[in-house]
């Protein structure tokens, strides 16, 4: 298993972008939250992934961008428990939620058990 984040799998797609914001379903896990939706077969990448964090919690943008980085760390790092639950290719933006600011081994423990809540989510919906 290759714990990389290449440009294929960035989230950079207006299109997608407006599709998850007007159709997308979501998954919480507090601070996080997982916005998805799934894409057309097309697509080389199985998942595009893209992080927001708020203006509203955090004022200055330096704040703002170690999140971010934070949380695409930690989507690299556990990625693969995305991975395997898909089918198909998933179009995600992960949110970071709050203004409390959580350590890095915090946010670590909350993506993964966010990613094993969505993994259960897509399991329940393509049962039914």
């Amino acid at each position: 298993m290759r714990f990389t984040y290449p440009k294929p799998e960035k989230l950079k797609s207006k299109k997608t972008i407006d599709l998850l914001f007007s159709k997308g379903k979501s998954v919480s896990k507090f601070p996080l939250r997982l916005v998805y939706v799934s894409l057309d077969e097309e697509k080389e990448a199985k998942t595009t992934v893209g992080v927001s964090v708020s203006k509203k919690h955090f004022k200055h943008a330096v704040d703002r961008n170690y999140y971010k980085r934070v949380l695409r760390e930690t989507y690299r790092l556990n990625k693969h428990l995305l991975l395997d639950s898909l089918e198909k290719p998933y179009g995600f933006m992960l949110f970071y939620q709050t203004s409390d600011r959580l350590s890095y081994q915090e946010i670590h423990e909350k993506t993964i058990q966010l990613f094993e809540k969505f993994s259960l989510q897509i399991h329940s919906t393509s049962k039914e």
